[in-house]
């Protein structure tokens, strides 16, 4: 070899060794930041599922519920009921029908038929029988999903940068979707869209209607009698607008306030106050000028 091919060479080697060295630097490179990656997955995962938790909790639900069993398979009862596994080779019955046509009979001493039957081999039986456990592992093959015993091809390895950006996608996703299910859990389930004041106004105001309805049934029942002067002037003055303050009160605490609220919500126990002492008896003003106004 003269100097010039040893120079060549040795540049080549030199060439190959930095390309190496590069290559193996790259590949550190992207190893870190897939390691990175992952880490910022796993937290973001965690927040995810630590607020999922909480939102679950404040809809009443502490778990998930458990998933259904699955069937059983066509396999079920077969070997140890693992996917790949064929079943044993069926043993032939015994008897003397249970030889093969193709094999030579036997000597007629009760030694089996086949290979047992031939001179000089008597007592080696044919197909010998194994136990249970060893006839299941005899002659394994991978069976694919489509059946037949052809073996399966293998699946091809993923690309772990393309599937970190799928997971991501779907973690970003699940970011809006958390962040839709918590502006819905920020919201009352009784009049959602509304602000709390008119929600409030429109829930004592509907309280008090229903008692001026009652109030209107009392009138009627002292016009025939039932019920005399005092007790319907209790009732329009006091006992109908207490009823209808606190029903309202009730209602505001129990389908007024959001599932996910710091605090408790505003219930305007003043507002509701006025408003409920002031329509029943005004509903009762209204009747008598309505009579009035008949006559």
């Amino acid at each position: 070899m003269s100097f010039e091919e040893y120079a060549a060479l040795a540049r080549q080697l030199s060439a190959q060794h930095r390309a190496g060295e590069q290559h193996a630097a790259a590949e550190s490179a992207r190893r870190r930041d897939l390691h990175a990656a992952v880490d910022y997955l796993q937290q973001r995962l965690t927040a995810q599922g630590q607020r999922l938790d909480q939102l679950g909790r404040a809809i009443g639900v502490d778990q998930p519920p458990a998933a259904p069993a699955a069937p059983p398979g066509p396999n079920a009862g077969q070997g140890t009921g693992t996917p790949g596994e064929t079943a044993a080779w069926p043993t032939p019955p015994s008897g003397t029908g249970s030889t093969s046509a193709a094999t030579a009979p036997g000597t007629g001493d009760g030694d089996p038929d086949g290979a047992a039957g031939a001179p000089g081999r008597a007592g080696v039986g044919a197909y010998p029988q194994l136990p249970a456990g060893e006839a299941r592992l005899a002659l394994p093959t991978a069976v694919s999903p489509a059946g037949g015993g052809v073996p399966a091809q293998r699946a091809v390895a993923a690309d772990p940068a393309m599937e970190l950006e799928l997971a991501r996608r779907m973690a970003d996703e699940a970011d809006r979707h958390g962040q839709q299910a918590e502006l819905l859990a920020q919201r009352p389930a009784l009049l959602p869209t509304w602000s709390p004041l008119a929600r409030a106004v429109a829930v004592y105001a509907g309280c008090g209607a229903a008692a001026g309805v009652l109030v209107l049934m009392l009138v009627l029942a002292s016009g025939v009698g039932l019920v005399d002067g005092f007790t319907l002037g209790a009732w329009i003055c006091a006992g109908l607008p207490a009823v209808a303050f606190f029903g309202g009160y009730l209602v505001l605490g129990r389908w007024g306030r959001p599932a996910m609220v710091a605090g408790t919500p505003p219930r305007y126990l003043p507002l509701g106050f006025l408003i409920c002492f002031l329509v029943v008896p005004m509903a009762y003003c209204a009747y008598l000028l309505l009579v009035r106004g008949l006559r």
